[in-house]
């Protein structure tokens, strides 16, 4: 993530919080998550009540009551400045020093020492606010620890076992340390968290003329699908292969087999099992462009475009093709519930190895979808029609579906999806073949 959009708060300005309490809600690329406090006190300050936050954003400020917000938000502000500066400073190419150089007195290596432990340069080290007191007060470098949090993060732990080996092992005499003492009466008071001495800032961690139009801010959501289908469409070479489908067994099966399911089977169960299945007997369609490589994949696991009210959402349904049409049936049901509510979990929507999207329920006969990387196709399903179809020498009503496999042309050719595509339509136009 580079950004977040705050969509609501659940605590008030003047309101007391704690370590680990919700302080709001956040919407991400996909979802909506909880945003806790890393602090106790008093939310003295909302700088965010809505809107789009860029990470490390300052979107509120908590410390003890009648404190000085302001004065906290200018030195997170003149922070954010410095570290910027010295960051540029760091990409300039910088000389090597001349041999006399690189012998400096002891007290300058412990002026260095010092300005590395409680200065600037640990504000790059990605680090929880709440680390990064602990690791102040304790006098603690936090460039010697390794983070256990997300991406190496330094959190609240990670200070803790710090402190608990600094208390355990003398530090040498000799060595440019802050002094022992000094330590030893500090860690306590940073091991127990009391309310902020100082304002705690809250990084965020994740017309005229006449005309008549109204505008809203661009989601999270709808920025991620603009990216990445843009990526897909003009990264990817798609081209597009359509059959029509002879449903008439696919209806009656579907009667005989509601008749004894525990849930009502869909038409697009049907075709989540059909194309699973047929994926199995063609592997080059179940693969995915990592650029230098191909990837094809063991497992059929099929991502089922879901749509919401902000845009597209794609929960996977795995091992589909080992799955029979009622539990396909009930895990989509789960999954599309989660999806409008928002709630789906990242590991919900990882991991497809290939694509259905299907408008059929919306009366569309035909149309292309774009490919939902890191699969190498898309299957754009539409409605069933009645239409006039020759059998046997004869003119009869026959119902009729359409649909259209979008290919990445860099891992399926023509030949290999339409052979896909007429295993496919044998599956559903003899659905027995479904139940073996």
């Amino acid at each position: 993530m580079e950004e977040g959009n705050i969509i609501g708060w659940l605590k008030e300005e003047g309101e007391e919080v704690e370590s680990g309490e919700t302080l709001a809600e956040v919407e991400t690329d996909k979802a909506t998550m909880e945003l806790d406090s890393f602090f106790d006190g008093v939310l003295l300050h909302i700088a965010v009540k809505e809107g789009s936050v860029p990470i490390d954003g300052v979107i509120a400020v908590i410390g003890e009551e009648g404190e000085d917000w302001k004065k906290a938000i200018e030195e997170a502000e003149a922070e954010q400045s410095s570290n910027g500066a010295e960051e540029k400073k760091e990409e300039e190419p910088k000389e090597e020093p001349a041999p006399q150089e690189q012998a400096a007195p002891a007290a300058q290596e412990q002026t260095k020492s010092a300005d590395t432990s409680g200065g600037g340069s640990d504000q790059r080290i990605k680090a929880s606010p709440l680390a990064r007191s602990m690791a102040k007060e304790a006098g603690i470098d936090l460039s010697a620890i390794s983070g256990s949090g997300d991406g190496g993060r330094i959190v609240k732990r990670d200070i803790e076992e710090a402190m608990e080996k600094q208390s355990a092992t003398p530090a040498p005499t000799a060595a440019p340390v802050p002094d022992p003492t000094t330590q030893a009466e500090e860690a306590p008071a940073a091991q127990k968290e009391p309310k902020a001495e100082e304002p705690q800032v809250v990084p965020f961690s994740f017309s005229g003329g006449g005309e008549n139009y109204t505008e809203e801010p661009v989601s999270q959501m709808r920025k991620t699908i603009a990216r990445r289908l843009g990526e897909s469409k003009f990264s990817a070479p798609h081209f597009y292969l359509t059959v029509e489908i002879n449903m008439d067994n696919a209806i009656k099966m579907r009667k005989r087999v509601n008749e004894v399911a525990p849930t009502k089977i869909s038409f697009n169960d049907f075709v989540i099992k059909a194309a699973s299945v047929a994926l199995r007997q063609h592997p080059a369609v179940n693969a995915s462009w990592l650029g230098d490589k191909i990837r094809y994949n063991n497992d059929v696991n099929m991502g089922v475009a879901v749509a919401v009210s902000e845009g597209l959402l794609v929960p996977v349904v795995r091992y589909a093709d080992m799955k029979t049409l009622s539990q396909i049936n009930t895990e989509v049901k789960a999954l599309a519930g989660k999806a409008k509510d928002r709630k789906l979990k990242p590991e919900e929507m990882q991991g497809n190895t290939f694509t259905i999207s299907n408008l059929g329920m919306f009366g569309i006969e035909e149309f292309t979808a774009i490919i939902n990387p890191p699969d190498s196709c898309i299957l754009a399903v539409g409605t069933i029609v009645q239409k006039p179809v020759v059998k046997d020498g004869e003119i009869a009503v026959g119902n009729m579906m359409k649909v259209t496999l979008s290919c990445d042309h860099r891992v399926v050719d023509g030949a290999t999806g339409a052979q896909f595509l007429q295993t496919f339509k044998d599956m559903l136009e003899d659905p027995v073949r479904l139940m073996v």
